[in-house]
């Protein structure tokens, strides 16, 4: 394959994983990026078994970067899974505030129940 070709693959390969992605709705978003970060962990496998048999100096150099940028996108995904997942959490975490405020609230009623008193005083003053 040409140079011309393979550019073509590539940027068609842009838009088809652009597409396929932003179609995926937000609840399939964490299982589809733990299933990249498999994947990621296999090609950072791979790389490390081309940068430990290459002779040639180039080829070192080039299995070397694979390695560092396999490493790059493998902890960059799982930073973003964890960060999602955090996301999730932090719902079932603020349902649990909310109803400790709502405890909070009932006290300010409590409160406010003194100032019914007061209101009955000042019934106590029109008489």
């Amino acid at each position: 394959m040409g140079p011309v070709a393979l550019l073509t693959v590539v940027v068609l390969a842009v838009f088809v994983g652009f597409e396929v992605v932003s179609k995926v709705t937000s609840k399939l978003h964490t299982p589809l990026m733990s299933g990249a970060n498999a994947i990621h962990g296999i090609i950072l496998v791979g790389a490390i078994i081309v940068a430990g048999r290459a002779s040639d100096p180039w080829v070192l150099g080039i299995a070397l970067l694979a390695v560092v940028l396999a490493t790059v996108n493998l902890v960059g995904g799982f930073v973003v899974t964890d960060r999602m997942l955090e996301m999730f959490s932090a719902h079932k975490r603020a349902g649990t505030p909310a109803r400790t405020g709502a405890g909070t609230a009932g006290g300010i009623a409590g409160d406010g129940r003194s100032g019914n008193g007061s209101s009955g005083g000042g019934a106590g003053e029109g008489r």
